[in-house]
């Protein structure tokens, strides 16, 4: 018979009455009272990325989701996928996949890596993964998601937590369901994205399916909310709304790695904490750029970063020529060269 251990909570009575606080873990991995979650994003949370969030106060991150097919391959992408460092801890490697056993050979091929914890991905709605029976696809069979579930647990000795959607499509909302029996084979926390499929990322996010797992009786792990949280003020009132047991940020960290540290100052104190200063917004920059010629060489490195320096600079004035010149660069120097020119203009400004 399969056994499973599920300790999602660990409550410690405070010193004011009776008040208590409550300590979200999964498996021996504690997170705190509101953990903040870096969301696994394809060709962004790669580790330059997760470096200059975890600055900023992030909980706890994942690597971008990695293919199972990849892995059992040896393609070089997706082992390269699989570095992880220890000041990113605790962190999760995210697979994804259509075949059970490429996903259990995957599974223990991603542990040997020495992770906090192994996600598996059924949320991603691009055709590339869901057309080929990956991703957000396994929301059509729950029963193949069921199975596929039970064989990563089986395959690792590490916690395993699932993303996912509402469902996929309007008239398929079935989360609830997929909450109580991925409970069930064994995961230890479940991220939710309010979209179905069908939504992508257009329209609203929908949290209110989130609060009815969280009330659910039977509902032993945490349960994080993701999709479209974009300030303190929404984190807070949805996280209260809705009853989380923490939050996934995504596309609102890209180029503004400073909403963790916000909303962590927002939750602990009621107020908005001042935005980064333009030389903060620069020397951020700069050090995402180094990291990511660190770790990606130098031609590939300035290569991939110029898809970030528009959002680094959003909302400043003359932000899309400081881009234009950024990305016509391909010198280390050179780009450090202009990024102290831009650091100096913008101070000018300023004053």
């Amino acid at each position: 018979m399969y056994f499973c251990i599920l300790i999602a909570k660990v409550k410690e009575n405070t010193t004011s009455g009776n008040n208590e606080k409550v300590s979200v873990k999964i498996g021996n991995i504690d997170l705190g009272e509101f953990p903040l979650l870096l969301a696994p994003m394809e060709d962004v949370s790669d580790p330059p990325f997760r470096f200059v969030c975890k600055q900023n106060g992030v909980d706890m991150m994942y690597t971008e989701f990695i293919s199972s097919e990849g892995l059992i391959r040896d393609a070089v992408k997706s082992r390269k996928k699989l570095d992880i460092f220890e000041y990113e801890r605790p962190i999760g490697i995210q697979i994804f996949g259509s075949n059970i056993e490429s996903m259990r050979e995957a599974t223990e091929i991603a542990s040997q890596v020495e992770p906090d914890l192994i996600d598996i991905n059924y949320g991603c709605p691009v055709k590339n993964v869901a057309c080929k029976g990956a991703g957000a696809s396994l929301l059509q069979d729950i029963n193949k998601m069921v199975k596929m579930t039970e064989a990563v647990v089986k395959s690792t000795h590490l916690p395993v937590t699932v993303k996912t959607r509402l469902g996929w499509d309007d008239n398929t909302k079935n989360v609830v369901e997929v909450a109580e029996r991925l409970q069930d084979v064994g995961i230890q926390a479940l991220t939710i994205h309010g979209r179905t499929r069908s939504q992508m990322y257009k329209g609203q996010a929908d949290w209110t399916l989130i609060r009815e797992i969280k009330r659910n009786p039977r509902t032993r792990i945490p349960i994080f909310g993701n999709g479209d949280i974009d300030s303190p003020e929404k984190a807070m009132n949805w996280m209260k709304e809705y009853e989380v047991d923490g939050i996934m940020v995504g596309r609102a960290s890209i180029g503004y790695p400073w909403i963790f540290r916000e909303i962590r100052h927002f939750y602990e104190t009621g107020q908005l904490l001042a935005p980064p200063t333009l030389e903060e917004r620069v020397e951020t920059c700069r050090t995402h750029f180094q990291k990511s010629i660190e770790w990606k060489g130098e031609k590939l490195g300035i290569f991939e970063m110029r898809r970030h320096y528009s959002n680094y600079f959003k909302g400043i004035d003359n932000s899309r020529e400081y881009r234009a010149k950024l990305v016509t660069l391909d010198n280390p120097s050179d780009i450090n060269s202009m990024l102290d020119e831009i650091k100096d203009t913008l101070l000018l400004q300023d004053v």
